[in-house]
């Protein structure tokens, strides 16, 4: 009758056991020796802020990098940037269709000069 707790505990710190292994070996993946179980998570840089499906294939991508975003088109003969070096909003500015279209509107020549 004593050998089945027993068994339970030695099944549960065996799967503890396993669970911190992996634990271990997926940190010190991340960097060279021991100190890299200490060692912070990385910042994340890049982001994606929203899709838009244009069709089945085609889809609008806005991009945030280091607090600047890049609008890409992709899925069709060839993924583009459409506008690049977008300033990020401020925290207590929301972009609304209203204050986007207060932008005039650029012909893709236009566009392509900007570069």
């Amino acid at each position: 009758m004593m050998g089945v707790p027993l068994l339970v505990l030695g099944v549960a710190f065996f799967a503890v056991a396993i669970v911190a292994g992996a634990f271990i070996v997926r940190k010190m993946s991340r960097g060279v020796g021991f100190a890299a179980l200490f060692a912070p998570n990385s910042v994340k840089r890049i982001d994606i802020v929203e899709q838009l499906a244009i069709d089945a294939k085609r889809k609008l991508v806005l991009v945030r990098r280091d607090d600047v975003e890049h609008l890409l088109m992709t899925g069709g003969p060839a993924d583009i940037v459409i506008e690049s070096g977008i300033g990020a909003p401020s925290s207590g500015e929301a972009r609304t269709p209203s204050t986007l279209a207060l932008r005039s509107p650029r012909t893709l020549g236009q566009a392509a000069g900007d570069r």
